[in-house]
């Protein structure tokens, strides 16, 4: 039989469906495609209300286009609120947990044709063991944490993917060898609240699991999928001034720049520290890119707060901004407070905001003109090779696919955006 899975939202979500990808696969399935497979799988979002109309969006049209195959619909929305497909002829439900037995499923619902409904508690459950064979030879995601304790007043994520739970160290080395065995140059660590690893294990900490990957023989690059300005502490700080493989990126969520909105977000910092920590990672890595995430058009935030988010972002020089629009999400703090910013008014902010992140991007990249760097080629089109410095630099040079994974040297001549161009 051929599947097909639908994957939104977070790198977390890429990597458990690129699990279940796997265990299908050594199972005797057949990978398939979004129009001609027997079974759809969607790995649902629930961050924002876009994400929850884009997940039932596809459900939707699945079930239409598809009336005899199985659908399977897993993820944040369905642990969050499986009641919103309850009215859909959806084969099975999942919530957050179980992805990792997702053929014993679909074999007990072969065997019965019976629909299967198993959302549990997720506040209840220990780490979902998974491990993923492979992702591909540029760069693999190994979640090593689950869940989110920080409730922050807009979130649902805490609800959807429940307490902090932390793989153990000695099944991330060894999926990280197995990782590099197969030919992968750099290892992504990701989860729900990363940089929390171990706090829920007995005398450990995410810095000292950094230090075990050191060791790991063969790897090249680590990169860190994101984490908190608060757990940026002065352990950390010293295996960032000392390794050889952790990359010149990190992302740091700031979501605003106004300390009267921080609080409102239940943010556990505010700009001045934010800012004095940004400046001590420069000091260790002084050409270090740091990107973040901003959230506009919170309730409160008025003109004069949106401003002073301006001057903070325009302060730090972030290389790069994602920014997001306010969304309300119901049995969150914020939901229930006043002051709620009209639709027209967020989207003129998240434009501003864009137009703020390209211009400190470019500024960015013009840094690195006549300089040498390293990068990973991971895309041959048309005679040349893009990819990807340590510090995220997109570059774009001439070169034959045999020069794909493997790291390559480049000076770099000029900035044609979003590419640094060089040979």
């Amino acid at each position: 039989m051929k599947f097909y899975i639908y994957t939104l939202g977070c790198k977390v979500n890429t990597y458990e469906s690129n699990v279940m990808k796997d265990k299908l696969i050594n199972n005797g399935y057949i990978e398939g495609n979004d129009n001609d497979s027997d079974i759809y799988i969607i790995n649902t979002c629930t961050v924002t209300n876009t994400s929850d109309n884009k997940s039932l969006k596809i459900v939707r049209r699945v079930l239409k286009n598809n009336l005899n195959s199985i659908v399977v619909v897993v993820g944040c929305m369905t642990q969050v609120n499986s009641e919103i497909l309850k009215n859909l002829d959806v084969s099975i439900i999942l919530g957050n947990s179980g992805k990792s037995r997702i053929v014993e499923y679909i074999e007990e619902f072969k065997k019965t044709k019976q629909k299967i409904v198993d959302v549990q508690d997720i506040m209840e459950k220990d780490f979902e063991d998974m491990c993923l064979n492979n992702f591909n030879k540029t760069r693999a995601f190994v979640k090593i944490e689950d869940g989110c304790e920080n409730f922050c007043s807009y979130c649902v994520i805490p609800f959807a993917r429940g307490k902090v739970r932390s793989k153990k160290p000695e099944v991330v080395i060894n999926e990280i060898k197995s990782l590099i065995k197969d030919g992968h140059k750099e290892i992504v660590l990701t989860g729900i609240h990363t940089g929390h690893y171990g706090s829920d294990l007995e005398g450990y900490s995410f810095s000292k699991l950094l230090k075990e990957i050191e060791k790991i023989e063969g790897l090249e690059r680590l990169r860190i999928s994101s984490i908190e300005i608060t757990e940026l502490d002065d352990e950390f700080m010293c295996v960032l001034k000392n390794s050889k493989i952790l990359v010149d990126h990190m992302h740091i969520p700031l979501q605003s720049g106004s300390n009267k909105i921080l609080n409102l977000m239940n943010r556990k910092y505010n700009k001045q520290y934010f800012i004095e920590r940004i400046e001590k990672i420069r000091s260790v890595r002084p050409d270090i890119s740091i990107t973040t995430d901003l959230i506009v058009g919170f309730p409160g935030e008025t003109e004069e707060l949106f401003n002073e988010t301006i001057e903070t972002i325009s302060r730090i020089k972030f290389s790069k901004i994602h920014v997001f629009p306010f969304s309300l999400r119901k049995g969150t703090k914020a939901a229930k407070l006043s002051n709620h910013i009209d639709d027209v008014t967020k989207k003129e902010r998240v434009k501003e905001v864009l137009n703020i992140s390209e211009d400190l991007e470019k500024e960015y990249f013009n840094k690195f003109i006549t300089k040498e760097v390293e990068f990973l080629p991971e895309i041959y089109k048309e005679g040349y090779i893009i990819g990807h410095t340590g510090n995220y630099l997109l570059v774009k040079t001439k070169g034959s696919i045999d020069d794909l994974n493997e790291i390559k040297k480049i000076k770099i001549e000029k900035v044609e955006y979003p590419y640094c161009i060089g040979e």
